[in-house]
Protein backbone atom coordinates (compact mmCIF):
# COMPACT_ATOMS: atom_id res chain seq x y z
CA UNK A 1 0.00 0.00 0.00
CA UNK A 2 1.28 3.25 -1.06
CA UNK A 3 -0.37 5.45 1.40
CA UNK A 4 -0.69 4.20 5.13
CA UNK A 5 -3.86 3.15 6.21
CA UNK A 6 -4.26 5.54 8.82
CA UNK A 7 -4.27 8.63 6.44
CA UNK A 8 -6.30 7.00 4.17
CA UNK A 9 -8.93 6.31 6.53
CA UNK A 10 -8.23 9.82 8.23
CA UNK A 11 -8.37 11.25 4.59
CA UNK A 12 -11.83 9.44 4.03
CA UNK A 13 -13.48 10.59 7.29
CA UNK A 14 -12.64 14.70 6.66
CA UNK A 15 -13.85 14.31 3.25
CA UNK A 16 -17.15 12.81 4.14
CA UNK A 17 -17.29 15.67 6.98
CA UNK A 18 -16.62 18.12 4.53
CA UNK A 19 -19.84 16.61 2.38
CA UNK A 20 -21.93 16.02 5.04
CA UNK A 21 -21.43 19.93 6.29
CA UNK A 22 -22.38 21.09 2.05
CA UNK A 23 -18.89 22.94 1.70
CA UNK A 24 -17.94 23.32 -1.93
CA UNK A 25 -14.73 24.44 -0.85
CA UNK A 26 -11.94 22.84 1.28
CA UNK A 27 -8.28 22.21 1.52
CA UNK A 28 -6.84 18.83 1.48
CA UNK A 29 -3.76 19.81 1.72
CA UNK A 30 -2.05 23.01 2.17
CA UNK A 31 1.74 24.00 0.42
CA UNK A 32 3.33 25.70 3.15
CA UNK A 33 6.23 27.71 2.34
CA UNK A 34 8.07 29.43 5.75
CA UNK A 35 11.10 30.56 2.62
CA UNK A 36 11.98 30.82 -0.26
CA UNK A 37 15.25 30.85 0.03
CA UNK A 38 17.00 28.08 -1.75
CA UNK A 39 20.71 26.03 -2.25
CA UNK A 40 20.66 25.36 -5.72
CA UNK A 41 19.09 27.48 -8.75
CA UNK A 42 17.55 24.94 -10.97
CA UNK A 43 16.78 26.35 -14.32
CA UNK A 44 12.93 25.16 -14.72
CA UNK A 45 12.04 26.68 -11.40
CA UNK A 46 10.36 30.01 -10.50
CA UNK A 47 9.90 30.04 -7.00
CA UNK A 48 13.34 31.49 -6.12
CA UNK A 49 13.43 34.44 -8.52
CA UNK A 50 13.15 37.05 -5.85
CA UNK A 51 15.40 39.99 -4.07
CA UNK A 52 17.26 39.21 -1.21
CA UNK A 53 15.58 40.98 1.40
CA UNK A 54 12.55 38.94 0.46
CA UNK A 55 14.95 35.48 0.27
CA UNK A 56 16.01 36.40 4.16
CA UNK A 57 12.61 36.22 5.70
CA UNK A 58 11.84 33.31 7.51
CA UNK A 59 8.44 32.31 9.02
CA UNK A 60 7.53 32.41 12.28
CA UNK A 61 6.29 28.96 14.17
CA UNK A 62 3.31 31.03 15.21
CA UNK A 63 2.55 31.76 12.29
CA UNK A 64 2.87 28.94 10.50
CA UNK A 65 0.98 26.74 12.78
CA UNK A 66 -1.91 28.99 12.98
CA UNK A 67 -2.28 29.21 9.00
CA UNK A 68 -2.81 25.76 9.49
CA UNK A 69 -4.93 25.54 12.49
CA UNK A 70 -7.30 28.10 10.64
CA UNK A 71 -7.74 26.43 7.31
CA UNK A 72 -8.62 22.67 8.78
CA UNK A 73 -6.43 21.03 6.21
CA UNK A 74 -5.65 17.75 7.59
CA UNK A 75 -2.04 17.27 5.20
CA UNK A 76 0.83 19.84 4.88
CA UNK A 77 3.57 19.73 2.28
CA UNK A 78 6.36 22.09 3.56
CA UNK A 79 8.12 23.20 0.79
CA UNK A 80 10.05 26.26 -0.12
CA UNK A 81 12.58 27.45 -1.52
CA UNK A 82 14.70 24.56 0.39
CA UNK A 83 12.43 24.08 4.03
CA UNK A 84 15.90 22.88 5.78
CA UNK A 85 17.58 25.92 5.54
CA UNK A 86 15.11 27.10 7.84
CA UNK A 87 16.69 27.06 11.58
CA UNK A 88 13.36 25.81 13.32
CA UNK A 89 11.77 24.04 10.32
CA UNK A 90 11.97 20.66 13.14
CA UNK A 91 10.11 22.88 15.36
CA UNK A 92 7.08 23.46 12.83
CA UNK A 93 6.90 19.52 11.59
CA UNK A 94 7.29 18.83 15.10
CA UNK A 95 4.56 20.83 16.25
CA UNK A 96 2.22 20.18 13.45
CA UNK A 97 2.18 16.24 13.75
CA UNK A 98 1.77 16.80 17.53
CA UNK A 99 -1.60 18.33 16.31
CA UNK A 100 -2.13 15.00 14.01
CA UNK A 101 -1.30 16.90 10.75
CA UNK A 102 0.24 14.26 8.14
CA UNK A 103 3.52 16.45 7.15
CA UNK A 104 5.52 15.92 4.06
CA UNK A 105 8.54 17.79 4.09
CA UNK A 106 9.68 18.28 0.52
CA UNK A 107 13.61 19.02 0.07
CA UNK A 108 16.32 18.44 -2.51
CA UNK A 109 18.15 16.37 0.37
CA UNK A 110 21.67 18.45 0.38
CA UNK A 111 21.32 19.17 3.68
CA UNK A 112 19.10 16.21 4.91
CA UNK A 113 21.23 13.40 5.89
CA UNK A 114 22.84 16.26 8.69
CA UNK A 115 19.15 17.66 9.72
CA UNK A 116 18.05 13.98 10.39
CA UNK A 117 18.81 13.92 13.81
CA UNK A 118 16.71 16.78 14.37
CA UNK A 119 13.25 14.93 13.39
CA UNK A 120 11.74 11.41 14.42
CA UNK A 121 10.04 8.97 12.70
CA UNK A 122 6.13 9.18 12.87
CA UNK A 123 3.27 7.81 10.92
CA UNK A 124 2.26 11.46 10.28
CA UNK A 125 5.57 12.44 8.66
CA UNK A 126 7.85 11.23 5.45
CA UNK A 127 10.42 13.26 3.73
CA UNK A 128 9.39 14.05 0.10
CA UNK A 129 12.85 13.99 -1.73
CA UNK A 130 13.02 15.59 -5.44
CA UNK A 131 14.07 13.28 -7.79
CA UNK A 132 14.18 14.31 -11.16
CA UNK A 133 15.20 11.67 -13.09
CA UNK A 134 18.51 9.45 -13.00
CA UNK A 135 21.69 10.45 -11.94
CA UNK A 136 22.76 12.26 -15.35
CA UNK A 137 18.87 13.67 -16.12
CA UNK A 138 18.35 14.77 -11.83
CA UNK A 139 21.89 16.84 -11.46
CA UNK A 140 21.26 18.77 -15.31
CA UNK A 141 17.86 19.63 -13.63
CA UNK A 142 19.46 20.86 -10.58
CA UNK A 143 21.93 22.62 -12.83
CA UNK A 144 24.84 20.87 -10.19
CA UNK A 145 26.63 17.72 -10.20
CA UNK A 146 26.82 15.33 -7.48
CA UNK A 147 23.05 16.12 -6.37
CA UNK A 148 21.39 13.11 -7.27
CA UNK A 149 24.46 10.70 -5.17
CA UNK A 150 23.55 12.63 -2.00
CA UNK A 151 19.95 12.40 -2.09
CA UNK A 152 20.43 8.72 -2.48
CA UNK A 153 22.64 9.04 0.48
CA UNK A 154 19.91 10.84 2.05
CA UNK A 155 17.08 8.28 1.15
CA UNK A 156 19.28 5.13 2.52
CA UNK A 157 19.97 6.62 5.39
CA UNK A 158 16.53 8.05 6.24
CA UNK A 159 15.42 4.34 5.50
CA UNK A 160 18.08 3.07 7.87
CA UNK A 161 16.31 5.36 10.87
CA UNK A 162 12.98 4.74 10.31
CA UNK A 163 11.59 7.25 8.43
CA UNK A 164 8.83 6.95 6.14
CA UNK A 165 10.53 8.45 2.73
CA UNK A 166 8.61 9.75 -0.98
CA UNK A 167 9.52 11.26 -3.68
CA UNK A 168 8.48 14.12 -6.12
CA UNK A 169 9.18 13.55 -9.50
CA UNK A 170 8.83 16.55 -12.25
CA UNK A 171 9.21 15.85 -16.20
CA UNK A 172 10.19 18.04 -18.82
CA UNK A 173 10.20 17.93 -22.54
CA UNK A 174 13.48 16.45 -22.30
CA UNK A 175 12.14 13.32 -21.04
CA UNK A 176 10.76 10.42 -22.72
CA UNK A 177 8.34 7.35 -21.87
CA UNK A 178 11.86 5.27 -21.40
CA UNK A 179 12.73 7.99 -19.26
CA UNK A 180 10.04 7.92 -17.15
CA UNK A 181 9.75 4.59 -16.94
CA UNK A 182 13.35 4.15 -15.60
CA UNK A 183 13.72 6.52 -13.34
CA UNK A 184 9.96 5.07 -11.29
CA UNK A 185 11.77 1.43 -11.79
CA UNK A 186 14.69 2.79 -10.24
CA UNK A 187 12.81 4.40 -6.83
CA UNK A 188 10.20 1.93 -7.22
CA UNK A 189 12.17 -1.00 -7.40
CA UNK A 190 15.86 -0.43 -6.32
CA UNK A 191 15.47 2.83 -4.22
CA UNK A 192 12.65 1.40 -2.67
CA UNK A 193 10.59 4.70 -1.15
CA UNK A 194 7.49 4.35 0.38
CA UNK A 195 5.15 6.28 -1.62
CA UNK A 196 6.32 8.31 -5.45
CA UNK A 197 4.49 11.49 -6.66
CA UNK A 198 4.83 12.60 -10.72
CA UNK A 199 3.52 15.40 -12.44
CA UNK A 200 4.54 17.91 -15.70
CA UNK A 201 6.61 20.49 -14.63
CA UNK A 202 4.62 24.18 -14.61
CA UNK A 203 5.61 27.06 -16.81
CA UNK A 204 7.06 29.08 -14.30
CA UNK A 205 6.94 33.36 -15.98
CA UNK A 206 10.11 33.76 -14.11
CA UNK A 207 12.41 30.40 -14.53
CA UNK A 208 15.39 30.59 -16.54
CA UNK A 209 14.54 27.10 -18.93
CA UNK A 210 11.12 28.48 -20.79
CA UNK A 211 11.80 25.91 -23.84
CA UNK A 212 10.93 22.76 -21.80
CA UNK A 213 7.83 23.18 -20.65
CA UNK A 214 5.11 20.03 -21.24
CA UNK A 215 1.79 21.59 -23.28
CA UNK A 216 -1.27 19.19 -22.43
CA UNK A 217 -1.09 16.93 -25.88
CA UNK A 218 2.60 16.38 -25.08
CA UNK A 219 2.06 15.28 -21.20
CA UNK A 220 -0.97 13.35 -22.44
CA UNK A 221 1.04 11.20 -25.09
CA UNK A 222 4.18 11.20 -22.47
CA UNK A 223 2.10 9.59 -19.96
CA UNK A 224 0.12 7.25 -22.20
CA UNK A 225 3.17 5.72 -23.67
CA UNK A 226 5.09 5.85 -20.50
CA UNK A 227 1.64 3.73 -18.76
CA UNK A 228 1.30 1.56 -21.95
CA UNK A 229 2.30 -2.01 -20.59
CA UNK A 230 0.20 -1.57 -17.62
CA UNK A 231 3.75 -0.31 -15.09
CA UNK A 232 1.40 2.36 -13.27
CA UNK A 233 -0.09 -0.43 -11.24
CA UNK A 234 2.83 -1.65 -9.54
CA UNK A 235 4.72 1.78 -9.09
CA UNK A 236 3.51 3.16 -5.37
CA UNK A 237 2.33 5.66 -6.62
CA UNK A 238 0.63 8.61 -4.42
CA UNK A 239 -2.12 9.28 -6.97
CA UNK A 240 -5.81 8.56 -7.10
CA UNK A 241 -6.45 6.49 -10.06
CA UNK A 242 -8.18 9.50 -11.60
CA UNK A 243 -5.57 11.50 -12.12
CA UNK A 244 -3.59 9.47 -13.66
CA UNK A 245 -6.09 9.27 -16.10
CA UNK A 246 -5.82 12.91 -16.45
CA UNK A 247 -2.58 12.77 -17.34
CA UNK A 248 -2.62 9.82 -20.25
CA UNK A 249 -5.86 12.30 -21.10
CA UNK A 250 -8.52 9.43 -20.73
CA UNK A 251 -10.18 12.08 -18.23
CA UNK A 252 -10.14 15.44 -18.18
CA UNK A 253 -10.99 18.13 -15.53
CA UNK A 254 -11.20 21.54 -14.56
CA UNK A 255 -8.48 22.94 -11.89
CA UNK A 256 -10.03 23.19 -8.23
CA UNK A 257 -6.90 25.00 -7.23
CA UNK A 258 -8.48 25.67 -3.27
CA UNK A 259 -8.05 22.47 -2.70
CA UNK A 260 -4.17 23.07 -2.34
CA UNK A 261 -4.14 26.29 -1.44
CA UNK A 262 -0.58 28.12 -0.85
CA UNK A 263 0.65 29.47 2.26
CA UNK A 264 3.55 31.79 2.53
CA UNK A 265 5.74 34.49 4.13
CA UNK A 266 3.28 36.97 1.92
CA UNK A 267 0.33 35.32 3.17
CA UNK A 268 -2.47 32.78 1.61
CA UNK A 269 -1.55 32.73 -2.71
CA UNK A 270 -4.02 33.21 -4.72
CA UNK A 271 -4.89 31.25 -6.52
CA UNK A 272 -2.18 28.73 -6.02
CA UNK A 273 1.21 27.58 -5.26
CA UNK A 274 2.22 27.80 -8.91
CA UNK A 275 0.74 31.54 -9.67
CA UNK A 276 0.92 34.62 -7.32
CA UNK A 277 -2.29 36.60 -8.22
CA UNK A 278 -1.64 38.70 -5.07
CA UNK A 279 -2.74 37.28 -1.02
CA UNK A 280 -4.91 37.03 1.54
CA UNK A 281 -3.97 37.54 4.86
CA UNK A 282 -6.70 34.67 6.10
CA UNK A 283 -7.68 31.18 4.39
CA UNK A 284 -11.43 32.45 5.09
CA UNK A 285 -10.47 35.59 2.85
CA UNK A 286 -8.84 33.39 0.27
CA UNK A 287 -11.66 31.37 -0.27
CA UNK A 288 -14.25 34.18 0.05
CA UNK A 289 -12.79 36.75 -1.97
CA UNK A 290 -11.10 35.04 -5.08
CA UNK A 291 -13.06 34.24 -8.45
CA UNK A 292 -11.83 30.89 -8.80
CA UNK A 293 -13.76 30.67 -12.21
CA UNK A 294 -11.61 33.14 -13.67
CA UNK A 295 -8.55 30.31 -13.61
CA UNK A 296 -8.17 26.55 -15.31
CA UNK A 297 -7.53 25.69 -18.69
CA UNK A 298 -9.47 27.51 -20.99
CA UNK A 299 -10.01 30.07 -18.67
CA UNK A 300 -6.59 31.82 -18.15
CA UNK A 301 -4.19 31.40 -20.42
CA UNK A 302 -1.79 30.76 -17.90
CA UNK A 303 -3.29 27.79 -16.98
CA UNK A 304 -3.10 26.74 -20.66
CA UNK A 305 -0.51 24.07 -20.73
CA UNK A 306 -1.04 22.89 -16.57
CA UNK A 307 -1.49 19.42 -15.59
CA UNK A 308 -0.23 20.13 -12.07
CA UNK A 309 -1.03 17.80 -9.45
CA UNK A 310 -1.86 20.73 -6.96
CA UNK A 311 -4.45 22.13 -9.00
CA UNK A 312 -6.03 18.61 -10.87
CA UNK A 313 -5.59 15.96 -7.85
CA UNK A 314 -8.25 17.30 -5.77
CA UNK A 315 -10.51 17.12 -8.88
CA UNK A 316 -9.47 13.81 -9.28
CA UNK A 317 -10.34 13.15 -5.57
CA UNK A 318 -13.09 15.18 -4.92
CA UNK A 319 -14.82 13.18 -8.55
CA UNK A 320 -13.48 10.20 -6.93
CA UNK A 321 -15.45 10.16 -3.62
CA UNK A 322 -18.19 10.71 -5.65
CA UNK A 323 -18.57 7.46 -7.19
CA UNK A 324 -18.58 4.14 -6.14
CA UNK A 325 -17.13 2.73 -8.62
CA UNK A 326 -14.21 4.91 -8.76
CA UNK A 327 -13.77 4.69 -4.41
CA UNK A 328 -13.48 1.22 -4.97
CA UNK A 329 -10.96 1.61 -8.05
CA UNK A 330 -8.78 3.77 -5.53
CA UNK A 331 -8.89 1.80 -2.77
CA UNK A 332 -8.04 -1.71 -4.65
CA UNK A 333 -5.49 0.75 -6.34
CA UNK A 334 -3.67 1.08 -2.66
Amino acid sequence: MAVPIRQSARMATYLIRQRLAGREKFPLLVELEPLYQCNLECAGFGKIQHPDHVLKQRMPVEQALEAIEESGAPMVSIAGGEPLIHPEIHVIASELIKRKRFVYLCTNALLMKKKLELFEPSPYFAWAVHIDGLRERHDKSVCREGVFEKAVEAVHEAKRQGFRVTTNTTFFTHDSPDTVRRVLDYLNDELRVDEMMISPAYAYEKAPDQEHFLGVEQTRKLFTQAFADGRRRRWRLNHTPLYLDFLEGKADFQCTAWGIPSYSIFGWQRPCYLMADGYAKTYKELIETTDWERYGRGRDPRCANCMAHCGYEPTAVVATTHSLKESVRALVSH
